[in-house]
């Protein structure tokens, strides 16, 4: 049976991660909270971040901007793109 949780990002109950995708505090908060499509979601503009500001994971300083993002995106106001950014068409 699919887990279910009230997802803070689409604001209404849907199927839940199936494990923690972050460690400590913060990954239990996202699996207790978040959707697998809002994670989804976030990943998408991860990765658009990533490009972007060319931040590399294994960078310490990235790392800690990266889970500032996500934050952001998840649970407070939205994690903006970066004004030089062009979608693909």
């Amino acid at each position: 049976m699919t887990r279910m949780v009230n997802c803070v990002l689409l604001k209404k109950e849907a199927p839940g991660l199936d494990k923690a995708p972050y460690g400590g505090e913060l990954g239990k908060r996202i699996f207790e909270n978040v959707s697998k499509e809002a994670w989804q979601m976030w990943v998408r503009h991860q990765v658009m971040l990533l490009n972007e500001y060319r931040l590399t994971p294994v960078e310490p300083a990235h790392r800690k901007r990266l889970e500032y993002e996500m934050e952001k995106f998840l649970f407070g106001e939205g994690s903006e793109k970066p004004k030089e950014f062009v979608a693909p068409k």
